[in-house]
């Protein structure tokens, strides 16, 4: 076909799926650094988005429609796909010799060798000064709130080597968006946003604990720690509990804002898609856990379809 790379197989990412649209359409210069920031997995920057409009969205529950500014909404998904890539060049960098060890992870650019320290940290450079350029958009409390991630981001790499939680640090990064959405709208901080923001470090620990065992026979061997070793036999229980406080801390926030009924719709809605992953989940089956951890996609625009149809209706 024409305009379509051919696919050597010296560039693929183990964990990548095979002939993916970075790998089939990206000119071959700049396919690393593609797949240093994962463009060849979505999932990623998802999540980190999601937050980010279910501030908004809540947000605008406080005011009604006229607060929705789809240019906010655009800014938010260039921000999440900008800064889901520095936080994966933060984390190969600091992991480039763990990721060596691991067979999903050794054909990653770094452990490779096809992208080097210096051409990784130029790299994340320009992509912290694309995120600022984004983030200046905004009124001055959110620029700063914003800001005020950057130490969580930088030190979430190093957590795993220091405790068996780096899940919960995960998702105070992951989540930092419900914040940001919220004073985009509001220009201030209230605590329906910090309930939003505690459910969703809440959904982190139970969406990133089911990822992780994929890797957790690597973690024992290389010495790098996890929920998902923490859990073992018994992460059933825990992800039962996650999802639930994740449940009632979005209850909880939509309660603060007034919300009616399509707002707890798509929470209990997004509560059901939860329970079907505790029932599936098989920890001995690493790619049950992958499709597992990709289907919070689906539960997080659950919770913010229902904050729009309430805003709607």
């Amino acid at each position: 076909m024409a305009g379509v790379n051919p696919v050597p197989p010296n560039i693929s990412v183990a964990d990548a799926a095979p002939g993916n649209w970075v790998e089939r359409w990206l000119p071959t210069s700049f396919l690393p650094y593609a797949q240093l920031m994962r463009l060849d997995r979505p999932i990623g920057w998802w999540l980190l988005l999601i937050p980010c409009w279910w501030g908004l969205g809540l947000a605008a529950l406080t005011t009604g429609p006229e607060a929705i500014q789809l240019w906010y909404g655009a800014l938010f998904l260039a921000g999440a796909i900008v800064m889901r890539g520095a936080g994966c060049v933060i984390n190969d960098i600091a992991d480039r010799n763990f990721d060596g060890q691991v067979a999903r992870t050794r054909s990653r650019p770094i452990p490779s060798g096809r992208v080097s320290v210096k051409q990784a940290l130029v790299f994340l450079g320009l992509l912290l000064l694309a995120g600022l350029a984004i983030l200046v958009q905004f009124n001055t409390l959110t620029i700063l709130t914003g800001l005020a991630s950057v130490a969580i981001i930088v030190i979430y790499p190093l957590m795993k080597r220091i405790t068996y939680w780096p899940q919960a640090v995960l998702g105070l990064a992951f989540n930092w968006g419900a914040l940001v959405g919220w004073t985009a709208v509001t220009n201030t901080h209230a605590w329906p946003s910090l309930m939003l923001y505690a459910a969703g470090i809440s959904w982190t620990l139970a969406y990133d604990t089911i990822y992780a065992h994929q890797d957790k026979d690597d973690d024992i061997l290389i010495g790098v720690k996890s929920t998902a070793l923490r859990f073992g036999a018994d992460t059933r229980p825990w992800l039962t509990g996650f999802f639930a406080l994740t449940a009632l801390l979005l209850v909880v926030a939509a309660g603060g804002v007034g919300a009616g009924p399509a707002a707890y719709a798509g929470i209990a809605a997004a509560a059901l898609q939860s329970v079907w992953q505790i029932r599936a989940f098989d920890d001995a089956d690493g790619g049950l856990c992958l499709q597992l951890f990709k289907s919070n996609r689906t539960y997080g625009l659950l919770v913010l379809a229902g904050f729009l149809m309430d805003l709607l209706i």
